[in-house]
């Protein structure tokens, strides 16, 4: 009997992710490029609707994915920057259509970077909070969105040293919802070259990817999707997207 062309289709291209993520000479050739492409801040170049977008287009693709799976009606954003990152979650959300909302937070929304995004037509799915994403008062407002959504997902990109990182992963974990996930920005560090980042509080040790380790360590509720953290290659997030599957007892 015959398959189904379009089963046939997803399932070659599952087996061709499965062979690529467990080639370690091409991760490594993959890192050994993103080192010379951050030489010139490769993954400054991209805007999404006009608004630039800090992300490599490989780590946009697989967060498209995520969200649509998913279909989260809040999404918690740590690190706003140039606010590229909530316009495209928003306009994901305006996709999937219902009251979707994205919750910004950043120690410091620069005064030009608030006024591009309130001015943006996603605007109105945007909320933004001021304050160090692991305060006591930011956790607070975080929770009062969560109580209103039934899923949650959750991006972490602000502050990447792992003490940081670590409060956010137990904080935030808190609020996604089960079969939701929590994506942690610039894993990639802890595979660079250990000084790269020497003008930054974190290196290899010392960075978001050691920090995850760390929380899943024994940690029953999360675990790690490794189809879709490593299938992207040349990504910021290796080994950074983890799905909650169970609630904490």
């Amino acid at each position: 009997m015959n398959m189904d062309p379009v089963d046939q289709f997803f399932k070659e291209r599952q087996s061709d992710i499965e062979q690529m993520i467990n080639d370690s000479e091409f991760f490594n050739q993959s890192i050994d490029w993103m080192e010379k492409a951050q030489k010139y801040k490769y993954n400054y170049n991209f805007t999404w609707l006009d608004m630039p977008i800090i992300r490599y287009p490989n780590d946009i693709m697989v967060m498209q994915e995520l969200i649509w799976e998913v279909e989260p009606d809040l999404i918690i954003e740590t690190g706003i920057a140039h606010g590229g990152s909530v316009i495209f979650s928003a306009s994901m959300l305006e996709l999937i259509g219902g009251d979707g909302e994205v919750l910004g937070i950043d120690i410091d929304i620069r005064g030009h970077n608030r006024e591009y995004i309130e001015d943006h037509c996603m605007f109105d799915r945007i909320s933004m909070v001021e304050g160090d994403s692991i305060s006591e008062e930011v956790v607070r407002r975080a929770q009062e969105y969560a109580d209103e959504a039934e899923t949650v997902m959750v991006f972490l990109d602000s502050n990447h040293s792992h003490n940081h990182v670590v409060q956010e992963l137990e904080l935030y974990s808190e609020l996604v919802t089960v079969g939701s996930y929590i994506m942690v920005a610039d894993t990639f560090i802890e595979y660079f070259p250990k000084g790269y980042f020497s003008d930054r509080p974190w290196d290899v040790g010392d960075n978001p990817m050691t920090a995850l380790n760390e929380f899943l360590d024994g940690n029953e509720e999360f675990e790690f999707d490794e189809r879709r953290s490593l299938k992207a290659i040349i990504s910021e997030s290796p080994n950074g997207y983890v799905k909650k599957i169970q609630q904490r007892n």
